[in-house]
């Protein structure tokens, strides 16, 4: 086992009462589960976010901690928070990685694998497309 590990899963839902497509707003949620796979017990800092819609725009987004958290994960544990955005396309993508800090002082950086955004198309009844990488 890697001795600083932070996996991250993603899990992005399309929030068809908070969009209006009418004005090219479309909106998503997403689940992100973070779990410490490494041996050393370490904080999530930072995250950094890259947001792009089907049109080649790119939105970063830098903070401290996600949702107001900084969690401090034991191995073996997760902390799972749900967020969101806004895009002026029905597709789109998202990547990232969160800046960490292992108990013992080494620094790391755990990536969030790229997943996609997709709103509900007409071929599906209307149901929520999730789509995850």
């Amino acid at each position: 086992m890697p001795k600083y590990l932070f996996a991250c899963k993603a899990e992005p839902q399309y929030l068809s009462e908070q969009s209006a497509p009418e004005e090219d707003l479309y909106a998503f949620a997403y689940t992100i589960t973070i779990t410490n796979a490494g041996d050393v017990t370490a904080q999530l800092i930072a995250r950094h976010w890259i947001i792009e819609d089907a049109h080649g725009h790119t939105e970063e987004v830098k903070g401290l901690g996600v949702v107001g958290h900084q969690p401090l994960l034991r191995p073996g544990e997760s902390f799972q928070y749900t967020s969101g955005t806004r895009l002026r396309t029905p597709q789109g993508s998202m990547r990232g990685s969160f800046f960490c800090v292992a108990e013992d002082g080494e620094r790391f950086e755990a990536e969030v694998p790229g997943f996609e955004l997709r709103a509900a198309s007409s071929g599906n009844g209307g149901a929520p497309v999730r789509v995850l990488h």
